[in-house]
């Protein structure tokens, strides 16, 4: 049986339910009317902390930017700012992975967190109604990838597009697929069809991820470059004919020479064929940049165009690289997205990747947006043996390392967001590639993580002042620090 105190909690929480979500369907109407559309969003459930962000999330003592009825970013006096529909600055503070499904544990035949949520509330309604209670009150305004459709209504979102996992890219193995083909073309527009043009007038929405983690060379999943990958089509594949034009563009045009290095007869023809390895250093090495940088180019001009051409009112929020990318394809991103997102973890000493992310605005140009961090603890009980970072002791660690990321990176001037990874803790058997770790701001069975979601509503709360420079990261750190000792 519920306690007195638990029921009075819950009749609050759905007498602000229903206040608020009578407010934010009037501002949310309005702005329809201002910009001449329907209103197509009735988001319900923000929590009470209006004396501080309105109800999209943006920060009240920060408007006066022009109101363009969707999100936007904006360079001032040198410092970028996401700019919310009602003309407020925004910090992007998301979550990834917020789901009632969890993460299916392929040798349970289940998921361990939808299980314990379907005891815990009986339908996805009820843990839809605590979850964005939970997440506003943490101080966290934005549905980051891979998370429930219900939340879409109730809080600004992203959407993730998968343009290439889509079109037959391979996350767990790395395999690329042959993007030169122009049937990438019209697969991208029926995907930006689907899934952007029917999102096109909902000021909710904040933007757009193109997709996750690709393979732009050697990584975790494989040593090849893209060149070496694309010689070894079939010799009729536009990929193939464009990995050879790189390799002769290397070569000055030079065909006998090439032919010449690679013991083939100098002809097209033989280069078409060859499925051999490919030799390094000198003019294979350029032939290998020139490839990838071309590579980048198609994909890019071809996902946001199709994007474009279906939403044009809302942001392209990259790619999600998996680290840093080699620079060529930085620079081609920079030309066509509107923010570089990043998934960065880290390892000891668990410094934040300050030079990288400087790293990333210097080569593009453009703002930069954390899209997954996290770190796991060893007190846990699970075993985070699989998943990005290395583990940590305890969970003061844990919420003291988190503080710390959010804190360091947000006071750059070119960080306009974050996104925690991820809502539930994974099961400890593993889901479907063996990742078994403590990234949740909640366990398996639904209780949050106290002391981490403490930490991250004081640091949540002060990020748009850290980033304007109006507070400083050290002192709250030494607040944060305080918290933790108590425990």
């Amino acid at each position: 049986m519920r306690s007195f105190t638990n029921v009075t909690r819950l009749t609050i929480s759905k007498a602000l339910t229903l206040v608020l979500a009578a407010l934010t369907v009037v501002a949310i109407a309005h702005i329809a009317v201002e910009h001449g559309r329907r209103p197509e969003c009735s988001p319900q459930l923000p929590r009470l902390w209006l004396d501080r962000y309105n109800l999209f999330g943006g920060h009240r003592g920060m408007c006066g930017f022009e109101q363009r009825g969707y999100f936007y970013i904006v360079e001032q006096d040198g410092r970028w700012w996401l700019v919310d529909p009602l003309g407020c600055a925004f910090i992007s503070k998301g979550v990834n992975h917020i789901s009632p499904h969890g993460d299916y544990a392929p040798s349970l035949g289940y998921s361990p967190y939808e299980r314990a949520i379907k005891a815990k509330y009986g339908n996805f309604d009820a843990w839809l109604e605590v979850t964005v209670i939970r997440l506003r009150s943490w101080g966290f305004n934005t549905v980051g990838s891979w998370s429930y459709e219900g939340l879409f209504s109730q809080m600004p979102y992203t959407v993730f597009l998968g343009v290439m996992a889509s079109y037959g890219f391979d996350w767990v193995t790395g395999r690329v697929p042959d993007i030169f083909d122009p049937s990438f073309e019209s697969h991208a527009d029926r995907l930006a069809a689907e899934k952007c043009s029917p999102r096109a007038r909902d000021p909710l929405l904040l933007g757009y991820f193109l997709d996750n983690e690709l393979r732009w060379g050697p990584d975790w999943r494989s040593p090849r470059h893209l060149l070496d990958d694309f010689m070894m089509l079939p010799p009729a594949s536009p990929g193939k004919r464009a990995a050879v034009e790189a390799l002769l563009e290397a070569f000055g045009g030079n065909l006998e020479r090439l032919s010449r290095e690679l013991g083939l007869d100098a002809s097209v023809e033989a280069l078409l064929n060859y499925t051999g390895q490919l030799p390094s250093g000198g003019a294979f090495d350029e032939a290998r940049r020139i490839f990838l940088r071309r590579f980048a180019e198609r994909y890019f001009s071809v996902a946001v165009r199709a994007v474009r051409r279906h939403d044009p009112n809302h942001l392209v929020l990259g790619v999600r690289f998996a680290g840093l990318p080699p620079r060529e394809v930085l620079e081609v991103a920079g030309k066509y997205v509107d923010i570089v997102s990043i998934n960065r973890y880290t390892w000891s000493p668990h410094e934040p990747p300050i030079n990288e992310l400087r790293y990333v605005h210097d080569v593009t140009g453009r703002p930069v947006m954390v899209t997954e961090f996290s770190y796991k603890a060893m007190d846990s009980g699970l075993p985070n043996t699989k998943g990005a970072g290395e583990p940590v002791p305890t969970q003061r660690e844990r919420a003291y390392l988190a503080a710390q990321y959010v804190l360091k990176i947000v006071e750059l001037p070119y960080v306009v967001g974050y996104h925690w990874f991820q809502y539930m803790d994974q099961p400890k058997e593993g889901r479907f590639d063996g990742e078994n770790s403590n990234f949740g701001l909640v366990r398996i069975d639904d209780e949050p993580w106290d002391l981490l979601t403490r930490v991250f509503t004081l640091v949540n709360n002060a990020a748009e002042e850290v980033h304007a420079g109006i507070l400083s990261s050290d002192e709250l750190l030494k607040r944060v620090a305080e918290v933790v000792r108590e425990g």
